[in-house]
């Protein structure tokens, strides 16, 4: 297998969550469950929850104006905004339009990526391929989800597990000390009956769809598929870049619930305590729960430049993504 050529950086993080919290303990209200129960089940406390007129778009800029600010970087320069989210504000325009327009960036391209919890990951490898190939220098990720406004509430399974936030990522050509040592993406297509959102369509396979405009997920099917995927696809990358998982600092996947990623370390033999995760006090973000997850790893000091880290996505589709990277932000200013 080719190794991955790389010309591109990862400079800089920002990230933004809704002020109010919904916790257990409001859940509680909401069905019938407990706090016991939820955190057993999904290792969760709280979430977060954006009020009735805050949109991905606003997470989005809130976002990048904290990378600004704790990085001092100027993006009138950025020639490509790419924003992953399955919850956009609107059909069209795009997110990464809306983004664009609120910083004033001209002859910048702008693109949506729907892969759901992928999305990250996937953002950040066509960052990677964007620059590396020449035609562009500076692209702007985003990961942004407003989940609680397609969660379906009466459905004590799911509702549980869902907040909103947003991350984004600077990366910038540097050819010298690039970030992307591998990767690895898949599509299980017929698997989408498992987890999804319907849309113009109210039908998936020829079978009526449950919770008509709110997310709906089968999770047993998406557990089995998930913790084989994730496990043979991280092990797949380190073969990609003859690493071992001993050289790897980090393990960063997707933060979709606790049982998950304990069963993934179980099958890679790896420690829980070398993963990063969002899931306790920010619930399942989709797309936004691995920058959460290097943000959570950042202010606990946990995470250093130089390490090495997995970053791996996996949701609806089915689809995943995963990255070896690694770690070399510019120093933070603030």
């Amino acid at each position: 297998m080719a190794k991955l050529i790389s010309q591109a950086r990862i400079t800089s993080l920002g990230y933004y969550v809704p002020e109010q919290r919904l916790t257990n303990a409001d859940m509680e209200q909401l069905v019938d469950t407990s706090h016991e129960w939820i955190v057993q089940r999904t290792g969760i406390v709280e979430r977060r929850k954006s009020d009735e007129h805050q949109y991905t778009s606003d997470l989005s800029i809130r976002a990048v104006q904290n990378l600004i600010d704790r990085f001092q970087k100027q993006i009138d320069d950025v020639d490509f905004i790419l924003v992953c989210t399955i919850t956009p504000d609107y059909g069209f325009p795009s997110v990464a339009a809306r983004v664009q327009a609120h910083f004033g960036i001209s002859r910048c391209g702008t693109l949506d990526i729907n892969a759901v919890c992928a999305g990250f990951a996937y953002g950040l490898h066509l960052a990677n391929s964007l620059i590396t190939s020449g035609l562009h220098n500076k692209v702007l990720v985003i990961g942004a989800e407003t989940l609680t406004k397609i969660t379906d509430y009466t459905d004590r399974a799911t509702c549980i597990l869902f907040g909103d936030g947003a991350g984004a990522a600077l990366v910038e050509r540097d050819a010298q000390n690039p970030s992307f040592i591998g990767a690895v993406q898949g599509t299980k297509g017929e698997g989408g009956k498992h987890v999804y959102l319907s849309g113009l369509s109210q039908t998936i396979d020829g079978q009526p769809m449950n919770s008509p405009n709110k997310m709906w997920q089968n999770g047993r099917e998406v557990y089995r598929w998930a913790t084989t995927t994730v496990s043979e696809g991280i092990q797949e990358l380190v073969q990609q870049a003859d690493f071992s998982l001993k050289n790897i600092n980090w393990i960063v996947p997707h933060s979709a619930n606790q049982r998950i990623l304990e069963s993934i370390s179980e099958r890679i033999d790896v420690p829980i305590d070398r993963f990063l995760s969002s899931i306790e006090y920010y619930g399942n973000t989709s797309t936004a729960s691995i920058p959460l997850a290097i943000q959570v790893g950042l202010e606990q000091g946990k995470l250093q430049n130089g390490d090495h880290l997995i970053l791996f996505g996996f949701g609806g589709g089915l689809t995943y993504a995963g990255l070896l990277i690694q770690w070399n932000l510019d120093p933070e200013t603030t």
